[in-house]
């Protein structure tokens, strides 16, 4: 019971509707906000943006080197790629001549050494085909000499 009693005696000193208290605040604070813009936030602005007419020559101007430099960091990137490409190219030319080069020097010794195969056998077959000759011949004088042999003896 007693409980309720204090819930009560809280809920009756509770006014929904605002007082002129509220209205005094809010007033000051208007006025407190007018007074700190007269005489606080308007000169400070004003010498904020003073020193940004002053000081934004700087930095624009270091925008302006650092806009530079990126500039020429991207061209000496950009020459160097083409120096890169261009040491690429003339490497590949000159592998491409050394195969070039060696592929010629091979054909001429897989000639070379063909028409060498080809003299020797050329060769070789003269002194077979003189062999063959010889050959026969000491055959036949074997022949007549044993058929000589065989004549006397009988």
């Amino acid at each position: 019971v007693r409980g309720n009693m204090v819930v009560l005696a809280f809920a009756e000193s509770v006014q929904i509707l605002p007082d002129f208290a509220l209205v005094v605040h809010v007033l000051l604070i208007l006025l407190m906000i007018w007074v700190l813009n007269r005489t606080f936030f308007r000169p400070i602005n004003r010498v904020i943006s003073a020193r940004q007419k002053v000081h934004g020559g700087r930095f624009t101007e270091t925008e302006k080197m650092l806009e530079s430099a990126s500039e020429k960091e991207k061209q000496f990137t950009d020459e160097l790629l083409a120096a890169r490409n261009e040491g690429y190219e003339l490497i590949e030319g000159e592998r491409e001549k050394a195969v070039a080069v060696r592929q010629e020097k091979v054909s001429a010794a897989k000639a070379e050494i063909a028409a060498q195969k080809e003299s020797e056998l050329k060769e070789l077959s003269k002194v077979t085909e003189s062999a063959r000759k010889e050959i026969s011949k000491e055959a036949e004088k074997l022949a007549e000499e044993i058929s000589a042999n065989l004549i006397r003896t009988v």
